[in-house]
């Protein structure tokens, strides 16, 4: 079980790295868009186009990443003063009942959205738009299967934690918050 959850961790960790350059590019194309549309009145569909399917990569593959850093947002008003073990038995409730369930619905019908759209060469409906759509829509069912995976990651962290009374700390890394991270 160790083994299985380094390996996703692992996958997760890296591709999390691989989309935060995402986050410089999404800037980078927003600035020069507006510099483009304020400074020299021109505007370009493909562009705009652009950003939102920048954000829209950043968030769905990011999504994982998010998981395995416990960075999700909760309220923790109540589960700041549990116990670790109280802790793993409220997350494993939230992954079981939450989010496997809604991982599946999602890749279950986002494939065929994304396969559709493959199929008809589905393009941006405005002149100018960007075309390749489905490319945006296949990150709909990879974010959702890297978070899926991930949930099967924390789902076995954290029954080690409720059975053996002891965390999993597979791949000690820096978060990118932290002091001195690189």
């Amino acid at each position: 079980m160790k083994y299985l959850i380094r390996i996703i961790d692992l996958i997760n960790e890296w591709s999390g790295r691989a989309v935060m350059w995402l986050a410089l590019i999404l800037f980078a194309t927003t600035a020069y868009e507006t510099m483009q549309r304020y400074l020299f009145r021109m505007t370009s569909v493909a562009l705009q186009e652009s950003t939102w399917h920048l954000y829209s990569l950043l968030f769905l593959l990011g999504m994982a990443y998010t998981l395995k850093h416990d960075r999700h947002v909760r309220v923790d008003i109540f589960y700041d003063r549990m116990s670790d073990r109280q802790k793993a038995g409220v997350d494993l409730f939230a992954i079981l009942v939450l989010i496997l369930p809604f991982c599946l619905l999602m890749i279950g019908f986002s494939w065929k959205f994304m396969l559709t759209a493959y199929q008809i060469g589905e393009r941006s409906g405005d002149p100018g738009g960007l075309s390749a759509r489905w490319i945006l829509k296949a990150a709909i069912p990879a974010g959702f299967s890297l978070l899926l995976l991930q949930g099967i990651s924390e789902i076995l962290k954290n029954l080690f934690v409720l059975f053996q009374d002891k965390k999993i700390t597979p791949t000690p890394q820096k978060d990118v918050g932290e002091k001195g991270a690189a």
